[in-house]
């Protein structure tokens, strides 16, 4: 690791650090480096490693590049520069590897928040940011982070995850995924829950396919994730920070507020997380059926409750009026959970059928057995958008699907 410090200090020598190099620059002088400052002969496959993890040093992520290149690998942690985890289908792993100095790691955050027009240091120890390629990235640094910062890079698949793929993996029943599908595209307005890391964004992603091509699309979110595809009249809105140069924060309340003027025949939100809960009620119960959400939640029952002290975080209305609204806005539920190998499934769908005694009803249509089988266990009561969509199918000379 000495040796590796000193060529990456002479590396830095030769370079001209005060501008954007290109990726040419760089990679000739280090082959220039090689070649001229040896300590001792390597051999080719001894070169081309030490000439990866200079570049990695520079220009990527340093020692965590290897990871991020690796496709299997969903999430990276970094806990202080020694320490450094990988989940890989759904376990976690310690990282054989690790920052050869403090500063090392200092250097990669600095990057990524300067990549992303952002500062972290001791007056802004949090960062909430994404790459170039889409990764969610956040940084805690101390006086927060008490053992050195902490860095962890949530990864998305390059090709989105279907729901045929879900199937495949026993995420959900082929069943189960046409009951959703003929939803969605009954434009009924489906709210998914689970807890952290249990798939909510890749389950929204599959959902979103089966919107018809020729509806317009708004999706609202705190970090860019979701992956819509075959969708033209698509538009992304991201929450911003505020910037070095004293840009304002936009948050997602005030997004939500944009998209009402934008004409959206759906809303997409990517996490609830807070008082924009009550923004969203609204926005269903003003004519945007079909709209899509996510939210942090133990159970189906979790769910109901923590949109209603979201909600209530958001205006001075009492528990009945959100009640209602919920009741009114959202009418299907599904939660997701990770089973002890780490596999992220449908758990169970409810349907959210109004309010007795005050308090929201919800009904399972699907759930779990003991022996772990997403199974049937009541029937769709609010049915008269789901038979409304059959008989458009029908006339056009289709069948449902």
């Amino acid at each position: 690791m000495k040796y590796f410090d000193e060529m990456r200090a002479l590396l830095l020598e030769r370079l001209d650090t005060d501008r954007e190099l290109e990726e040419r620059e760089i990679r000739e002088g280090i082959d220039e480096l090689l070649l001229s400052c040896g300590r001792r002969p390597l051999t080719l496959k001894e070169r081309e490693e030490l000439g990866r993890e200079l570049f990695y040093s520079v220009r990527g992520l340093d020692v965590l590049q290897e990871l991020a290149d690796d496709p299997e690998i969903t999430e990276i942690m970094v806990n202080g520069y020694r320490n450094i985890f990988y989940e890989r289908k759904g376990r976690l792993y310690r990282w054989e590897k690790c920052f050869s100095a403090p500063e090392r790691l200092e250097d990669v955050i600095q990057q990524i928040a300067a990549g992303c027009n952002r500062a972290v240091n001791e007056q802004t120890p949090i960062l909430d940011a994404r790459l170039e390629g889409g990764e969610r990235v956040n940084v805690v640094m101390a006086p927060v982070a008490l053992n050195g910062p902490a860095l962890t890079i949530r990864k998305f698949p390059e090709k989105p995850v279907t729901m045929e793929i879900l199937t495949a993996w026993d995420s959900i029943t082929p069943e189960a995924a046409d009951f959703l599908k003929n939803l969605v595209r009954a434009r009924y307005t489906i709210f998914v829950g689970g807890g952290t890391s249990t798939g909510k964004t890749t389950f929204l992603n599959a959902l979103s396919r089966f919107i018809p091509e020729d509806e317009r699309i708004v999706t609202i979110e705190d970090t860019a994730e979701l992956q819509l595809q075959g969708t033209e009249n698509l538009v992304r809105l991201e929450v911003r920070p505020e910037t070095l140069q004293g840009g304002k924060e936009i948050g997602i309340r005030q997004l939500i507020r944009t998209a009402l003027r934008m004409r959206p025949g759906r809303i997409i939100i990517g996490e609830v997380r807070g008082a924009e809960a009550a923004d969203f009620l609204n926005c269903l119960n003003t004519g945007h059926e079909g709209s899509l959400g996510s939210a942090h939640a133990n159970s189906i029952r979790d769910m109901i409750g923590r949109l209603e002290t979201m909600a209530l975080m958001g205006r001075q209305m009492s528990e009945q009026v959100i009640r209602r609204q919920i009741a009114a806005g959202i009418e299907i539920l599904v939660h997701l959970e990770r089973d002890s190998s780490g596999r992220r499934r449908v758990q169970e769908i409810g349907e959210v059928t109004g309010i007795r005694q005050g308090e929201v009803q919800v009904q399972p249509l699907y759930r779990r057995n003991r022996q772990q089988v997403l199974e049937p266990s009541g029937c769709l009561e609010r049915r008269e958008k789901l038979e409304k969509w059959q008989e458009e199918e029908n006339g056009k000379g289709k069948n449902p699907i």
